[in-house]
């Protein structure tokens, strides 16, 4: 007879990426360079519908965003959005999928969970990324 346990451990590991993996419905809510984006052609990191970017958590800069190309972003995303918390290496600690934008993807402005706000200088900075950034959105919620 085979006895079978699942037994939760705790470990410490650093977080340093968030990934965006969220389902645009509006690209044109979007200006990239002081250009209204009509079909999600300038936007970097346009995937199909998804829009892709990885945010180094610390610095608040969007990884490989295009130097001298700026963004004001004000997508609707819903619950069509995923977004992950990796380590340096890029596994994936935790993360939330198909669900409600966290607070973390909206620096600008609040997004009742709808809508991923924030803008993005030439460097790939993103303005109001604040030093400490929320991510107890991807904690596991007590009923």
């Amino acid at each position: 007879m085979k006895h079978i346990m699942k037994i939760v451990t705790e470990k410490e590991v650093e977080i340093k990426y968030l990934k965006i993996k969220a389902g645009v419905r509006y690209w044109e809510d979007a200006t990239v360079n002081g250009v209204d984006d009509e079909d999600g052609s300038l936007i970097p990191f346009k995937n199909g519908k998804m829009w892709e970017p990885t945010i180094d958590i610390d610095q608040g800069v969007v990884i490989h965003w295009p130097i001298g190309t700026t963004a004001r972003i004000h997508y609707k995303v819903c619950d069509d959005g995923s977004y992950y918390l990796l380590t340096e290496s890029g596994s994936i600690v935790l993360s939330i999928e198909e669900y409600y934008v966290p607070e973390i993807a909206c620096p600008e402005e609040r997004g009742y969970g709808d809508y991923i706000i924030m803008n993005v200088d030439e460097s790939g900075k993103i303005s109001n990324w604040p030093s400490n950034p929320c991510i107890e959105d991807f904690l596991p919620q007590e009923d």
